[in-house]
């Protein structure tokens, strides 16, 4: 079966089915059909379907001339109806994994796709797993799922853990760029599936089991929450110590080894960081370890909203020379994605910023060049076109997020105050303008 599996692969006649059309499911399967292979995408969201079918993208990082391309060859079609499982060589499951709670794993969309994936999936076929999620989920859930209907892995079917390692808007490293980590339930597993990915990857890194995979991927994300959230205490304790934290960074910068920048900010956004090491710390907790530092890290970072309304309270009331209230205040808002011109505002501390800010009875408004609305606690806000005359009303700007179509000198000469969380003016200290 692996000989056969093995031709089908190198002359590019496998057939191929991507599960979870998002962030990761999308390029890959866009990607694999360029490279010849027919590809399926398989979504519950009727939308994001129609949306391929109609050769259009909903994601950044794949131009809609690409999925137009691959749609017209023949090669890619998206689905809601999962029979054409039937029929495929390989399945690549690319679903979230979120927390249920806030330090609880929540694996159902796995489990969802590995049971159909059993019901429809043939003998011989290769199954993939990419979404984050706790060392031994490949071993101790999918591999007894998908042997429910007696067929065994390494005999029957192939199964491998091959962790995504998407950056939404990274330019210089898209899904081919970025080295992947393959590890195999069996080393054919991890053979074939090294082979699957060579055909749209260059460099493929084979650990010895699906467990090392699970765990590097994790450890590659708590890597960095720890440091952003130990960036972020720094800053705090610079502002008590009267200290200027990005002059800091910079100067430490000015080391050849030893020591790689992070910088403080409102939290951590999207899925991977603010998610993934949690999975990590409720796998090793239920093996009787806890891991302290990823505890830390999150809930640091989970509290900067909090912290940096306490500094536009401190802000705003020394230039009124008032008690420490934003009742009534007039805020704006820049930026409301958790990152740099990328559309996407899963778990944004912005959005956190704005509630908390609402909470305090302020009056917030928001400008983001790529977001035109938000519904922040029922209250539907309109991105705000970003004038002089605008500017000057708000008793505090906040830079919450970085966007290139922003004009921040716009900003420096008629806004009042400006809170700029994101240091955009490069640490310069001009009179109006105070940092995190």
């Amino acid at each position: 079966m692996s000989a056969r599996l093995k031709r089908k692969i190198l002359t590019g006649k496998a057939r191929i089915a991507v599960i979870g059309l998002g962030y990761v499911g999308l390029p890959l399967a866009v990607n694999f059909a360029k490279a010849g292979f027919k590809v399926f995408g398989l979504d519950k969201d009727t939308d994001r379907v129609e949306q391929v079918n109609r050769k259009q993208s909903y994601i950044l990082d794949i131009p809609s001339k690409e999925v137009a391309r691959v749609v017209n060859s023949g090669r890619f079609e998206a689905r809601t109806t999962f029979d054409v499982l039937t029929t495929v060589d390989v399945v690549i499951i690319c679903v979230p994994t979120p927390l249920k709670r806030k330090y609880t794993p929540d694996i159902s969309y796995i489990v969802s796709a590995i049971r159909t994936v059993r019901k429809y999936f043939k003998r011989g076929a290769l199954v993939v797993l990419e979404s984050t999620t706790y060392p031994g989920t490949t071993d101790e859930l999918i591999r007894p799922e998908l042997e429910k209907g007696g067929l065994k892995v390494g005999r029957d079917f192939y199964l491998s853990f091959s962790p995504e390692r998407i950056d939404p808007g990274n330019k210089q490293y898209d899904v081919t760029r970025i080295p992947k980590i393959v590890g195999g339930l069996t080393p054919e597993s991890g053979a074939l599936t090294k082979l699957l990915y060579q055909k749209i990857i260059k460099q493929i890194h084979v650990v010895s089991s699906a467990r090392a995979a699970e765990m590097t991927k994790l450890l590659e994300n708590t890597f960095r929450i720890i440091n952003i959230g130990w960036v972020n205490e720094v800053a705090m304790m610079s502002h008590k110590l009267g200290i200027d934290v990005w002059e800091v960074i910079e100067a430490a910068k000015t080391k050849p080894f030893g020591f790689m920048p992070f910088y403080p900010g409102l939290g951590v956004g999207g899925h991977c960081i603010p998610d993934d090491p949690l999975y990590l710390y409720w796998k090793a907790k239920h093996h009787g370890f806890s891991s302290k530092f990823i505890k830390l890290s999150a809930d640091i970072n989970a509290g900067m909203p909090d912290y940096a309304v306490g500094r536009i309270k401190e802000l705003i009331s020394g230039a009124r020379r008032a008690k420490k209230s934003l009742k009534g205040a007039r805020i704006l808002v820049i930026g409301a994605t958790y990152k740099k011109d990328v559309k996407d505002l899963r778990k944004s501390p912005s959005i956190k910023l704005i509630e908390i800010l609402q909470r305090e009875k302020a009056r917030v408004d928001y400008f983001d060049p790529i977001i035109p609305y938000l519904n922040v606690e029922s209250v539907n806000l309109v991105s705000i076109r970003l004038k002089p005359g605008a500017v000057k009303k708000y008793a505090c700007v906040v830079i919450a997020t970085d966007h290139t179509n922003v004009d921040y000198a716009m900003l420096r000469r008629h806004a009042k105050l400006i809170f700029d969380i994101r240091n955009v003016y490069g640490g310069k200290k001009y009179k109006n303008i105070k940092t995190i």
